[in-house]
């Protein structure tokens, strides 16, 4: 396909094909259930960029491996060996979580939820223009719960897309809601049987994909707030994100989450 290599896209982590007009993005570690770490990050993002460049590609759907789970948010046991989630490149580091999360680009992006998605894995779908689902797939941010928060775009993007007590009600509480419900309040714009989701992304891509591509692209970048490749009304909550991460994640209940989630007791919150 004109201005895309295929051999070069992709990894050990992530699978990319095209289908006519329509990049597929696979997140390909379903024994860690989808989890990012640097590959999923690269391999992601790489293909997100090379979309961008190529004029025969005007959707790109983003999905994950498995039937368990959509993405379960950050390598655990990546980052407790030390391993850093993101590239070294710093062009690529800037992309975000999963390679997508600060990765503006301007042909419309699809998520094919295919199971969980909690956390950075309701972050990588608020991120996405649009969305599908299986019918027992679930979105929750469950950070709190471990004494963190949701620190990849879900506690600013959530309330944009949902009613707003809605969105407080699950970034406050940590508890997820199906995919009937998320059909029902809009954060999805499609609910399908497993063996059919694949079928229903397409099917939404290529109602996108017959209209004029330039066209669809200036109406993406407009509707989203896009100019140079970021969201700009986006750009002051990221540096706040910023500033509260470094509160947060340095805490000792940040801390104590994961480890009583590992002992298999509650935690002990001291607000510190």
């Amino acid at each position: 396909m004109k201005g895309i290599n295929m051999a070069e896209l992709g990894n050990e982590a992530v699978t990319v094909e095209t289908r006519g007009n329509v990049m597929l993005i696979t997140i390909n570690r379903p024994e860690a259930r989808n989890a990012v770490n640097r590959f999923v990050h690269e391999g992601v993002g790489d293909a997100l960029e090379a979309a961008d460049k190529d004029p025969e590609i005007r959707v790109v759907i983003v999905t994950g491996a498995g039937d368990k789970s959509f993405c379960a948010g950050a390598d655990l046991v990546a980052l407790s060996r030390g391993e850093s989630l993101a590239p070294d490149d710093k062009t690529k580091a800037a992309w975000g979580f999963a390679g997508i999360v600060s990765h503006a680009i301007s042909k419309p992006v699809i998520a094919a939820v295919n199971g969980m998605a909690l956390g950075g894995g309701l972050e990588i779908t608020l991120a996405c223009d649009l969305a599908v689902a299986v019918d027992e797939a679930k979105f929750g941010l469950p950070e709190p719960k471990r004494g963190l928060f949701a620190a990849a775009g879900g506690v600013f993007r959530l309330p944009e897309q949902l009613p707003k007590k809605i969105a407080m009600e699950m970034i406050l509480t940590g508890d997820p809601i199906d995919a009937n419900r998320a059909l029902e309040l809009g954060l999805i714009n499609a609910v399908a049987p497993r063996e059919q989701l694949l079928d229903t992304a397409f099917a939404l891509a290529e109602r996108i994909a017959v209209n004029a591509p330039l066209s669809v692209q200036a109406s993406k970048r407009m509707a989203q707030g896009i100019s140079d490749g970021k969201v700009v009304r986006e750009e002051a909550a990221w540096a706040q994100n910023r500033e509260e991460t470094k509160i947060v994640f340095t805490s000792e209940d940040s801390r104590e989450g994961p480890k009583a989630f590992a002992e298999k007791r509650a935690p002990v919150w001291k607000a510190r």
